[in-house]
């Protein structure tokens, strides 16, 4: 992924709507961005596969295919953050496609500075949030544990799998992509794609619990995930990367 300016930032806009795409092109170009916008997903396949994205921007509604299925299918291959966005009022939607691995959403119609705003927030997200590998698919190993980054899966000592909701997986991929650091609920809320800052929200600590009973051998006294007083929480183990290569993806 590119670092630094809005020039080093290769944005891929895919929807069906000539207005939406002029639109987007003329302020983002304008920003200094460089921008491809496209129409349906066989464009938006062919462009990925032979351009490299800091961040796509997906219609929901398009001609040739439901822009949840091509979530799915960019998440299947690649970490390159995604936008959804739709014109559907319906937030169930929008929040399938987070839970198949989109990283926001705005609605239409929509003002082009908050779609700036987030547009930025993801990035930076992204940028700085995973420490250990940002761009790299592996295996990220921690006593006994295996945790496949490009098939999101985690498998114990025995290589048997164990199952994880997508936000346990995002979670602990979190986690461990910063092992050692601590991490307060807003930091863990940004990591993992939640888009509220509730302060009475306990969706990160209900998530943790959950997952400290599925990778703690005493949930009730965490060797992993310990908490930090007023803090937030950190994970104790030295993870070790193993990059993937072609053959084994």
């Amino acid at each position: 992924m590119a670092m630094g300016s809005p020039a080093e930032t290769q944005i891929l806009v895919v929807d069906d709507d000539p207005r939406i795409r002029q639109m987007l092109r003329r302020y983002f170009e304008h920003e200094g961005y460089k921008i491809t916008c496209v129409s349906n997903g066989k464009e938006m396949r062919s462009s990925l596969a032979t351009r490299s994205f800091d961040i796509v921007l997906l219609d929901l509604v398009l001609p040739d295919q439901d822009g949840i299925d091509l979530t799915r299918e960019i998440r299947s291959t690649s970490n390159v953050p995604i936008m959804i966005l739709t014109g559907r009022e319906d937030v169930v939607d929008c929040v399938v496609g987070l839970e198949v691995g989109a990283d926001d959403y705005v609605v239409k119609p929509f003002h082009l500075r908050e779609v700036h705003a987030r547009l930025k927030s993801i990035l930076r997200r992204y940028r700085t949030g995973n420490k250990l590998t940002p761009n790299l698919d592996g295996i990220l190993a921690f006593e006994g544990w295996r945790l496949d980054t490009y098939k999101r899966k985690l498998l114990n000592a025995q290589n048997v799998e164990v199952e994880l909701s997508t936000g346990e997986f995002e979670m602990l991929d979190a986690f461990v992509r910063n092992a050692g650091r601590v991490l307060s609920r807003d930091v863990l809320m940004d990591l993992t794609r939640h888009r509220a800052r509730d302060p009475f929200d306990r969706s990160i600590d209900t998530q943790i619990s959950r997952l400290r009973r599925k990778i703690e051998i005493d949930p009730a006294r965490p060797k992993f995930i310990k908490s930090v007083r007023s803090i937030g929480y950190v994970f104790t183990a030295k993870p070790v990367l193993t990059v993937l290569g072609a053959r084994d993806k």
